[in-house]
């Protein structure tokens, strides 16, 4: 059995997740990017109670390589715009994006 299950749902801020559902599953957030739109992608915990907190978010399941593809265009994104920053601004701003994997 897979350690994780990956998909995307809105961030809606205050009690989008909880003490509790830490306890209950792992979770942890990543911003995706899907081509037009910044997205929430998550990797959640496999087991019961995660499958359920991203069905009552209304999430979408996605697979670990769908999710990965997400992230990796934000990181892409975040990169070029660093890129395009004068020295100065660099200077200000710090290192550049690095590359993320999700577990």
């Amino acid at each position: 059995m897979a350690l994780f299950i990956y998909g995307t749902a809105n961030n809606t801020g205050k009690d989008f997740f909880t003490h509790e559902d830490r306890r209950n599953f792992f979770l942890r957030g990543y911003t995706g990017h899907d081509g037009s739109n910044y997205v929430d992608t998550w990797v959640i915990g496999n087991n019961e109670k995660g499958a359920l907190w991203l069905a009552d978010k209304g999430g979408t399941e996605k697979t670990k390589s769908e999710a990965q593809t997400l992230v990796s265009a934000a990181v892409t994104l975040a990169q070029n715009a660093w890129d395009a920053l004068s020295d100065g601004e660099k200077a200000i701003r710090g290192d550049r994006p690095s590359t993320i994997t999700i577990p």
